[in-house]
């Protein structure tokens, strides 16, 4: 059975290999036909001499080797693809334990017959190797030929397949019993007769031959490799170990492999040696730093996803940037008046001041990325570390300043953290970011129109809203009015009737009031500003709330000139905010005093979980913005809108986890009647 397998085996390939002298063009013809012409002659070595030869142990080598070149010129077809380079350290590596495998091969001839099980077991490993390590590269193969390829290169991958699988069969079990069984032998010899007529029917089919195999292919090809190597050192280092250990090799082996595996394991869930390895495997094996088209799904995917499902728009864009040159954390700097103020931020937990106007009139000048280790040395352009705040180019962590450009208009920018691997950012960093910086600052001008557009549809369904509220109430203040009227000529009682006076021009003044308000053209006329007690209006407010929660009232009495209507309002709004942000039980504190300039303080306390600097600066005094599910968000506008109205001012206080301070500042009545 062997000897007819085998030789049947080197007639096909002899056949295939006589009949491809016009090959397909775009096949690599001479490493195929050199391959199947040393296949034939193993196949006839081993029919003629016997398997176990050592004439036909090298001619397999050779073979091995040939099959190796065929596969290798396959990948190196596209010449266009950098990536496909860097295969050939995968392909030297399994070339070199093959060629191992026939040096263990002219050895075992001059060795006493003692050492031969072990030089048989030795070739056995070797030979394991070499067709685990091809049957990766095939799988490898597989990966890179994309959906588009089909036919002839699917047919030739299978008969590859088949050719390194049963190798990969018989030297197992050669490996594990000291010898090869000669069922094993035969069976080969029929595989490998069989994977003829594949090879000819795969390079009669029409299809491109061409192969493109990706980054992150070759990252996974390198990567089994290197699993290979290991096995392969471990393989060497136990058998060593058995051979010197005496009865406490397998303590010994024990030790080593754990400790190894350990080692290796801890090495490599370092992020400095993960990225030092990514660098240094971009700059010797491909053309470019960056696997471009990988990169840019991987940005557009960060930046698509739905906010229910991961961060703010904000933060999606400094993590989609940050991810691209693999920084650590970033900042969104967004335009605040006339300089940078920050924002969102993704990782990112040191403080950065507000920049001036220099900086965003240099990055809209120039559109440059800043280069903050290049910033900080004396050979740095004097205009670039004039316009950077001083704040800035002191923070140890500052890497990149991206400058986020939409229509020639700075909107913004992106302080990037360094990277694990410190490095000099080249010009594909900068070529990278650039066109980065132009997307998302489109993206920032897409959300802030629809947030615009929303906001004018808020008001539009506002005003829709309360139309026909208004126009009720038109009619009742009409009706109470006529009512006072016909009760001031036609009562009897006079103590009723000046009751239903009283009632009726009270109910008329209040609708009146709010018609007032709400209407966009009927105003009422402001009323003057009078002194108002602060610490009686903040009791009077506190024994109305202290039904539903402790309110407790601190500070001397202070009179301020303010309306008292509408300062009951203001506080009105920001005590429901702080009873709604606070814990049961939590107890507020209205706190009383005066300022330093004469101005009258009344601030409202709580101990709710507070607000990050980006909600108060953007979010938190605009209209139909809340952050409480179903609110208007029109309190603390409101507050704010009538305060400035009567002089004064609300300032905000807050950070997260630590609670809130609304201070509301109005002018001290006694400052007021000594300037009159």
């Amino acid at each position: 059975m062997i000897l007819w397998s085998h030789a049947l085996a080197a007639l096909f390939f002899a056949l295939l290999a006589l009949g491809q002298r016009r090959g397909v063009s775009g096949l690599p013809r001479r490493a195929l036909i050199t391959a199947q012409s040393l296949t034939a002659l193993w196949g006839l070595a081993a029919a003629g001499i016997g398997p176990s030869e050592l004439a036909t142990q090298l001619a397999e080598t050779l073979r091995n080797l040939a099959w190796l070149g065929f596969m290798f010129a396959l990948v190196r077809r596209d010449r266009d693809a950098p990536e496909a380079g860097a295969i050939a350290i995968v392909y030297g590596v399994v070339a070199l334990t093959a060629i191992a495998g026939g040096a263990v091969a002219l050895v075992g001839v001059g060795v006493p017959a003692a050492a031969l099980p072990a030089v048989e077991a030795a070739r056995a490993a070797l030979a394991m190797m070499v067709a685990l390590g091809a049957l990766l590269l095939v799988h490898h193969l597989h990966l890179a030929i994309g959906p588009r390829h089909h036919g002839g290169m699917r047919l030739a991958l299978v008969a590859l397949a088949g050719l390194w699988l049963g190798d990969g069969v018989l030297y197992s079990a050669a490996y594990a019993q000291g010898t090869a069984p000669e069922a094993l032998v035969a069976m080969r010899g029929v595989l490998i007769a069989l994977i003829a007529p594949l090879f000819a029917l795969a390079v009669h089919r029409d299809g491109d031959w061409r192969l493109r195999p990706s980054r992150t292919v070759t990252y996974q090809s390198l990567a089994l490799v290197a699993v290979l190597l290991y096995v392969v050192a471990m393989v060497l280092a136990t058998r060593g170990l058995a051979a010197i250990g005496g009865a406490q090799a397998r303590l010994i082996q024990t030790a080593f492999v754990f400790g190894g595996s350990a080692a290796l394991l801890g090495l490599l869930s370092t992020p400095w040696l993960r990225a030092w390895l990514r660098v240094k495997l971009a700059k010797h094996l491909f053309a470019h730093r960056y696997d471009y088209r990988a990169a840019w799904l991987r940005f557009t995917d960060t930046l698509g996803r739905p906010e229910e499902d991961a961060a703010p728009l904000d933060a999606r864009i400094v993590q989609a940037v940050a991810n691209l040159v693999d920084a650590p954390a970033g900042l969104l700097l967004v335009r605040d008046g006339a300089g940078l103020s920050p924002g969102a931020g993704w990782r990112w937990d040191a403080a950065v001041p507000a920049s001036d106007g220099a900086l965003p009139a240099f990055l809209e000048a120039t559109g440059r990325i800043v280069a903050f280790d290049e910033l900080r040395r004396d050979t740095a352009d004097p205009q670039e570390r004039a316009a950077l705040p001083e704040a800035w180019r002191a923070l140890p962590e500052a890497w990149l300043l991206v400058p986020l450009l939409h229509f020639g208009k700075l909107t913004g920018g992106i302080l990037l953290a360094r990277p694990a691997l410190d490095r000099a950012p080249d010009w594909e960093d900068f070529d990278l970011l650039r066109l980065a910086g132009r997307q998302v600052a489109s993206y920032l001008a897409e959300a802030r129109a629809q947030a615009a557009l929303a906001e004018a549809q808020r008001f539009d369904e506002f005003n829709r809203r309360f139309a026909f509220i208004l126009h009720d109430i038109k009619n009742l203040v009409s009706q109470l009015t006529l009512v006072a009227r016909n009760a001031e000529r036609h009562a009897d009682n006079p103590e009723f009737r000046a009751d239903m006076i009283a009632t009726l021009n009270d109910s008329a003044s209040r609708m009146t009031e709010l018609l007032a308000r709400l209407s966009q053209h009927h105003r009422a006329p402001p009323e003057p500003p009078v002194p108002v007690p602060l610490r009686a209006l903040a009791e009077r407010l506190a024994l109305r709330r202290r039904a539903q929660h402790p309110v407790r009232v601190e500070g001397p009495e202070t009179l301020a000139l303010a309306d008292p209507a509408r300062l009951d309002q203001v506080i009105g709004h920001l005590l429901q905010n702080a009873v709604e942000a606070s814990p049961a039980g939590a107890e507020i504190t209205l706190e009383i005093g005066a300022t330093a300039a004469g101005q009258a303080r009344i601030a409202v306390i709580d101990q709710g979980p507070g607000m990050s600097a980006a909600f108060v600066r953007d979010r938190l005094f605009k209209p139909f913005v809340s952050g409480k599910p179903g609110g208007f968000g029109l309190g603390a506008y409101e507050a704010r809108v009538l305060a400035e109205a009567m002089g004064g001012a609300v300032s905000v206080e807050s950070r997260e986890g630590a609670g809130t301070r609304f201070t509301v500042l109005l002018p001290a009545a006694q400052a007021m009647e000594a300037a009159a």
